[in-house]
């Protein structure tokens, strides 16, 4: 099995995770301070509008805009208490007769505000420990689909039943078993238990004592979380940058994981810890549109607002026998690419994938078996499906943050995130109609245009004759003023 290797990068303003394998870097995880994620969170919320029609809420939790609550997310029990959810047979109930405006509401974030979204709610809270998940108002013990045999979740559902009914003077409440509790002792499950109970009742107590649009509970921050989500079996190191960081890990980790603080390392080295394994490149190249393959061929990412669509190129490769071969062993090495930039730049929602196409049906079976494994080294959950009858390959990667792109960047001030900018010309015939708008309205001494340098440059040389013509049409001199500031499409006529 390889082996992993976490650098963590820690400054004041921002902290850096990266997950290497074999020296090539297959994860990135960034939280900014003033940026960090919300997900996890819980909050004393209080409803501001209800919409029968959507089956709705608008909830404020004290950000800048409210966040949404779907009645599929709202428990049917009291927000402190441990009923069950209402029977599957029964209607469901609308949402104006389970909440009201004002009324206070616990609610946790399990979405991230995404543009111009709002946070997604639940109130159904679920408390994420090392081990286990509490679910403090349900009661079913509920074990991960990634632990090995039937035989062997039954009986950790026993070890569980027995646990909490030992503890059961800690509050009660239900349980899902994480993968990595499958060779849990008795001990680290007990104490997982004790842990997330008592964080629940500092939340309740918390709860009874603040106003509304107050934070109860905040998850663990990227650093705690290294060692509680990203730490396996297959981690070789951990190694962080910062003596401090370094200090209050191990602590955390001394107390809630010690197996995982046996990897931990203080990196005391000169040169800049992501400097190791190039990772502030590989970040780079996780940015661009397009990504080179070592075969010569290329991945081209466009990510919109509704979907993100991946195209593979063959580029330069010619290094088969024949057309197909080339194809096939093309598509091959993207499969395993595109799931690593999957992660690389945290894409989710809707991905479309338009492999080259292959004419033979081995071909597109292998290489579709090809992505299904190399997607099952993702974290987070993925639904994949097969080829389409146009040749693509449609899937789903569960999205509960921004991507990388859209965390570290922001729309281009000269396309406004288009992508593309008016040729001069096009500016230039732009400009030419506006006089010409503008003179049958207003009778100036003179018209004056003020653009880029490209754009004049144009109206002086290959448009001069249409200039020329405009100006005695109208009556009026037109004067040109280059503006160096000035990008291609931003232009001014001023009326003299």
């Amino acid at each position: 099995m390889a082996t992993e290797d976490i650098l963590i990068n820690w400054s004041p303003q921002e902290t850096r995770v990266a997950v290497v394998e074999n020296g090539s870097v297959q994860e990135l995880h960034i939280e900014r301070t003033l940026e960090r994620g919300l997900v996890g969170n819980v909050y004393l919320g209080k409803v501001v509008r209800v919409l029968p029609g959507m089956q709705s809420a608008f909830i404020d939790i004290g950000l800048e805009r409210a966040a949404f609550l779907h009645v599929a997310d709202l428990h049917s029990a009291s927000q402190f208490g441990h009923g069950r959810h209402q029977s599957a047979d029964a209607p469901p109930t609308p949402i104006e007769r389970l909440i009201f405006e004002g009324q206070p509401l616990t609610v946790q974030v399990i979405k991230d505000p995404i543009g111009t979204k709002g946070a997604r709610l639940s109130s159904q809270i679920s408390i994420a420990g090392r081990m286990l998940v509490y679910l403090p108002q349900d009661e079913h013990i509920g074990i991960s689909q990634k632990i090995g045999s039937p035989e062997a979740r039954e009986a950790l559902r026993a070890r569980m039943v027995a646990l909490v009914g030992a503890k059961e003077q800690g509050g009660g409440g239900g349980f899902i078993l994480r993968t990595n509790a499958e060779d849990a002792s008795d001990d680290e499950l007990g104490n997982d238990i004790a842990y997330l109970r008592k964080t629940w009742q500092q939340i309740r107590e918390k709860a009874l004592n603040t106003p509304p649009a107050s934070l109860l509970h905040q998850d663990l921050s990227l650093v705690e979380r290294v060692l509680r989500d990203l730490t396996s079996e297959r981690t070789g190191s951990i190694r962080i940058d910062s003596r401090m960081q370094h200090d209050v890990l191990r602590q955390f980790g001394e107390t809630f994981m010690p197996a995982a603080t046996t990897k931990l390392e203080h990196y005391r080295g000169e040169r800049p810890i992501f400097d190791l394994c190039n990772v502030d490149a590989e970040i780079a190249r996780a940015l661009a549109r397009k990504v080179e393959l070592k075969s010569g061929g290329s991945l081209v990412f466009d990510q919109t607002e509704a979907m993100t669509t991946i195209d593979v190129n063959t580029g330069g490769f010619v290094g088969a026998k024949n057309f197909d071969d080339t194809i096939f062993k093309t598509n091959l090495e993207a499969a395993g690419a595109i799931a690593r930039q999957l992660r690389l730049r945290n894409l989710g929602g809707i991905i479309i994938v338009d492999f080259i196409d292959m004419t033979r049906e081995e071909h597109r079976t292998a290489v579709l078996a090809e992505f299904k494994k190399q997607l099952g080294r993702d974290r987070t959950k993925v639904t994949l499906g097969g080829f389409t009858q146009l040749g693509l390959v449609e899937m789903t990667r569960k999205r509960t943050r921004e991507s990388l792109a859209r965390m570290l960047c922001e729309p281009c001030p000269t396309c406004e995130g288009r992508g593309q900018v008016k040729t001069a010309r096009s500016v230039c015939y732009d400009i030419l109609r506006e006089i010409l708008r503008e003179a049958r309205q207003f009778s100036p001494r003179e018209f004056r245009i003020v653009a880029a340098a490209n754009v004049i440059e144009m109206l002086l040389d290959e448009e001069n004759a249409h200039l020329v013509g405009l100006s005695d049409f109208i009556g009026k001199p037109i004067s040109l003023t280059a503006e160096p500031t000035n990008q291609t499409e931003h232009y001014d006529i001023v009326l003299l």
